[in-house]
């Protein structure tokens, strides 16, 4: 998994809390044992803030990564249903069909990585929106898919009007 930018996390962060709310956030996050007091947790800034730092931005295992991946995947699967998880998980083989020993790009493979990613960004944007489906393709990837995702893209609207 690569790792999550602080900017990342805290834009996550307001989408879960966007989804069910700050009470429902913090509670559900307590009840999982994300955290020991829920004092001071009444913005998602306060949520991102203490998460962060719990977690070491999502990279240990602990209570605070654990109480985040469950409701980042309950807010997906919220939105984007049974039938939208499945389409997005066949999209998401054949991603990893580029991958070879190590989970690292195959040479040869980069045109169809990006015929890949693209499919899978535009599914899953369909369903939670383009944001989220960003963050989600970060937090699901690679380091070397990361780095791909993250590059900035050339304007294609702005390519044509040359």
């Amino acid at each position: 998994m690569a790792q999550i930018t602080q900017d990342e996390f805290k834009r996550a962060v307001a989408a879960i809390v966007e989804h069910f709310g700050v009470p429902r956030t913090r509670d559900k996050l307590g009840t999982m044992g994300a955290f020991k007091s829920r004092r001071g947790l009444n913005s998602a800034e306060a949520l991102t803030e203490r998460l962060f730092r719990l977690s070491g931005g999502l990279r240990m295992q602990v209570g605070a990564t654990y109480g985040f991946m469950m409701l980042w995947g309950e807010l997906l699967h919220d939105k984007l249903g049974e039938e939208g998880e499945k389409r997005v998980e066949e999209l998401a083989d054949k991603v990893n069909g580029c991958l070879g020993e190590g989970e690292h790009l195959i040479p040869g493979k980069e045109a169809e990585l990006d015929e890949a990613l693209a499919a899978y960004r535009t599914a899953l944007a369909e369903g939670v929106g383009a944001d989220v489906a960003a963050i989600d393709m970060i937090l699901k990837a690679v380091p070397d898919v990361a780095q791909r995702l993250r590059a900035p893209h050339p304007d294609p609207v702005a390519a044509e009007s040359s």
